[in-house]
């Protein structure tokens, strides 16, 4: 019931502010290069999709609206007290936004759907003792998710991440126009006030792929059809995706995002 509450009041927030809802495909022709994430293959060649972005940036770069979409997503080798296999995620772009535009846009919709509270934000850098400069990729990965998992009893803005680590956020000042929200220790939400240049982006996108061959992951295809859509013109906007479920658990006070899905990993 609770679930069913807290999705009827996430339309009508967006339906006030004229963002429109969209159902963007659960199967793809291609896998995301995000060096963090492995997609699930199926037996005809696609991909059960970790996001609805790469659609959602081609209906934008098509002339859409501003935009949001709930519904499953799906990502492998996730498993744990915050993760599942399959998972609800609320991912919307706001024409015209910038990174500090859906900070206030996500604190606003947070408080109507957990409450209302106050917010703190906390550099990336302030967060760890690490030299950033010098720090590997994975060590920083490490030292940020130490760190969020201390922010306790609050809700906190994460920002001006590295540009090592902007995966497709813009860099601004050295720094990439990125955030997270974290409330009470779980990472909820990720923001970018998003890249528009199509040839940062085949660069990004390559870079990711060098590091998934480094990691030994597996190396997808670079979906030309998003990089397409770049070139055509990805209006200025930000965008963000939310764990749905986690919001959910946060709600009633779970203690783990299984306890809030009728059918988790290994009732499924």
């Amino acid at each position: 019931m609770e679930r069913a509450r807290m999705l009827r009041i996430t339309r009508r927030f967006f339906e006030e502010r004229d963002v429109l809802e969209v159902q963007m495909p659960v199967l793809g022709r291609h896998a995301v290069t995000d060096p963090a994430i492995e997609c699930i293959r199926t037996e005809d060649g696609r991909f059960l999709q970790p996001s609805p972005e790469y659609h959602m940036k081609r209906l934008l770069a098509a002339g859409g609206p501003s935009i949001f979409s709930i519904g499953p997503v799906f990502r492998a080798d996730e498993a744990g007290r915050w993760h599942n296999t399959e998972f609800t995620m609320l991912e919307w772009y706001h024409l015209g936004f910038d990174a500090d535009d859906l900070m206030r846009e996500l604190a606003a919709l947070t408080d109507a759907l957990l409450g209302p509270s106050d917010y703190e934000r906390r550099t990336f850098a302030s967060l760890t003792a690490l030299d950033i400069d010098d720090a590997t990729t994975d060590e920083l990965d490490l030292a940020i998710a130490v760190a969020v998992a201390r922010l306790r009893d609050k809700r906190v803005f994460v920002t001006r991440y590295p540009a090592r680590q902007a995966a497709l956020a813009r860099i601004s000042n050295g720094v990439a126009d990125r955030f997270e929200l974290v409330i009470d220790g779980i990472e909820v939400a990720n923001g970018y006030h998003e890249l528009t240049d199509v040839e940062e982006l085949a660069r990004r996108l390559t870079a990711d792929n060098l590091a998934r061959c480094e990691r030994d992951r597996s190396v997808p295809d670079i979906d030309r059809a998003f990089l397409a859509a770049h070139a055509r013109g990805l209006p200025d906007c930000a965008g963000v995706a939310v764990g749905f479920d986690r919001l959910v658990a946060l709600k009633i006070g779970a203690r783990a995002v299984a306890d809030v899905m009728p059918f988790p990993d290994g009732r499924a």
